[in-house]
């Protein structure tokens, strides 16, 4: 299918709906610079949406999907998915109220901001190019053409070098398990494409992933592991985050405590970061340190040299197919109309049900063990990017920006919170994300689990969406609740790449129809800050400065370290 195709206005197919279509449509380039009107919620086209809120939006779904055509008109093919929103609480005059929304807020032009190289992070005064690092050879704007294809290269020469055995320890071994440093961007998208493919692509060597500070994840991540063939990868791009700082420093000893080799750490340890000099001086020879960009935030890094332990997991076969997969979404995202356009649509649903229909937490199901990490990438990605409370110009935003997103996998999460979304009171949205085949399970047996699964699924969305009426209100279900389901024609490198991709351009159409930077976090910052002092404190620095909770806290955990130690005095 040719995801940038048109249709009449009368036509109907599986990316469409019968909307009016404007007189003229509006150019894709557009010299028009974005909108950036402080409050979207002073435009016309958010006050008629609104009013349209405050008509219990019309009909129960279950009126709505009886008509036989409700599926046609409420579903998109993109790139290797099938988008269902069929069980959303919209209509055509919701859908048409949206997209007025959308054209109101400039979406094509900040559409080509983004793809073009304008620092539409603004705060910081950056470029967001996560795309370029998907793009054709030759197709990336600015400073990207030059870097990004000789890394790539770079990026597949170490794999294949360590996954055919030439990349040899200090001792003469190959390796045999990778330990990947890092956390948040620098760790989540890694850690959930591995876990997706490794089923169907094995890992050969074995990957294992470090980000918590807490000493019981290091000793987990390095029990039973040989120095001789274990490679590190440090992942920072200041190369100074504390957790993969310290979780590195504290690897680094464990590795020189069983060598006793210094010069060895040039064949064990790699980095990935912008500070080559940092790397340097903890022993990393530069050959072994591969870039980041300032260019590149961390949540949409995986598809630079972050996504190292993917191609040392599965290949670099299949990290280019990765790339590929995310790039037919970037195409789709970039040419479709936006009546047909997988991420605005996305978006748009969600700014409808946490804006006008009250919903303040979204789940995302992935009913495949495959993608249970799913849950955790995207609160980095949606939270983190849109969890926000001013505009661009500083101003307070006076509209509720990304709702709380949480899940977990299916069928574990039907025996557990699955009750309140069906029985509770809280207002949610939810998306669904199965696969149609599952090339895991070729055994005829098995075939039976994944169509148990893909029912589970089913039959929970159904409920969800129609609820079940009693005479003993113990029993009823509501229904009526806003979810879509996400197909993924396969769980291959490709279609993880165009599906990570989808959720990385709603979070960008979000940011713009709410006018909020969602390239930055400085929220993230101040904890760090505020944890140097209270560390010294815990070791024994006066607390007198701190608020009276903290310094409560940190003078009851001195308390008990103290009795502690005095214990371990008698005993010796």
């Amino acid at each position: 299918m040719d995801f940038a195709s048109t249709s009449t206005p009368t036509q109907r197919c599986s990316s469409c709906w019968p909307i009016p279509v404007p007189k003229k449509e509006p150019k894709r380039k557009s010299n028009k610079a974005p909108n950036r009107e402080s409050r979207p919620d002073t435009l016309p086209e958010w006050k008629a949406l609104t009013r349209l809120a405050a008509d219990p939006v019309g009909q129960a779904l279950t009126e709505w999907l009886q008509r036989d055509n409700r599926f046609e008109d409420f579903s998109l093919q993109l790139p290797a998915l099938l988008m269902d929103y069929s069980k959303q609480r919209v209509d055509a005059r919701i859908l048409n109220a949206l997209l007025d929304l959308a054209r109101a807020r400039s979406m094509e032009a900040n559409i080509e901001a983004l793809f073009g190289g304008a620092p539409v992070n603004v705060t910081e005064h950056r470029a967001a190019l996560h795309t370029a690092l998907r793009s054709p050879a030759g197709q990336q704007p600015g400073e990207a053409r030059s870097v990004v294809e000789p890394t790539l290269v770079r990026l597949a020469s170490i794999a294949e070098r360590v996954r055919s055995g030439k990349h040899r320890g200090y001792t003469g071994r190959a390796v045999t398990d990778i330990v990947h440093i890092g956390i948040g961007g620098s760790h989540l998208g890694p850690e959930l494409v591995v876990e997706a493919l490794i089923p169907i692509h094995g890992s050969d060597p074995r990957c294992h992933f470090l980000a918590n500070i807490d000493d019981a994840a290091l000793h987990s991540a390095l029990t039973g592991l040989d120095p001789e063939t274990t490679l590190f990868i440090v992942v920072s791009k200041s190369f100074g985050t504390l957790e993969t700082r310290t979780n590195a420093e504290s690897a680094r000893s464990w590795f020189l405590e069983r060598t006793g080799d210094v010069a060895a750490i040039a064949r064990h340890f790699l980095a990935v970061t912008a500070n080559v000099e940092a790397a340097r001086a903890f022993g990393i020879p530069e050959e072994n340190v591969y870039p980041l960009w300032d260019w590149v935030g961390g949540r949409f890094s995986l598809w630079s040299a972050v996504g190292l332990p993917i191609q040392l997991a599965v290949g670099p076969e299949a990290f280019a197919e990765l790339l590929r997969g995310a790039h037919q979404m970037d195409e789709h995202f970039r040419t479709a109309p936006l009546e047909r356009n997988g991420p605005l649509i996305m978006a748009l649903l969600s700014v409808w049900n946490s804006n006008f229909l009250g919903a303040t937490s979204h789940a995302v199901l992935p009913y495949s063990r495959r993608l249970r990490l799913l849950p955790d990438y995207l609160q980095q990605l949606e939270m983190e990017s849109n969890g926000k409370s001013v505009h661009l110009d500083g101003s307070a935003v006076r509209i509720h920006t990304m709702p709380v997103l949480w899940g977990g996998e299916g069928t574990n999460g039907q025996h557990a919170f699955h009750q309140l979304l069906h029985q509770g009171t809280r207002a949610f949205s939810a998306d669904f994300i199965v696969c149609a085949s599952d090339e895991a399970a070729t055994p005829q047996s098995l075939e039976a689990h994944h169509r148990w699964l893909l029912a589970n699924a089913f039959a929970q969305s159904q409920a969800m969406m129609s609820g079940r009426q009693e005479a003993d209100p113990h029993r009823c279900v509501a229904g009526n609740k806003a979810t879509s389901t996400l197909v993924m024609d396969e769980l291959s490198p490709f279609a993880i790449g165009s599906l990570l991709a989808l959720y990385e351009h709603k979070v960008f159409c979000q940011g713009v129809i709410w006018n909020i930077n969602s390239f930055d976090q400085w929220g993230v910052e101040l904890g760090k800050q505020l944890a140097l002092p209270i560390f010294d404190q815990l070791d024994g620095k006066p607390a007198r400065q701190q608020d009276a909770s903290t310094r409560g806290l940190v003078e009851y955990v001195r308390r008990r370290l103290q009795e502690r130690r005095n214990q371990e005095d008698k005993h010796v």
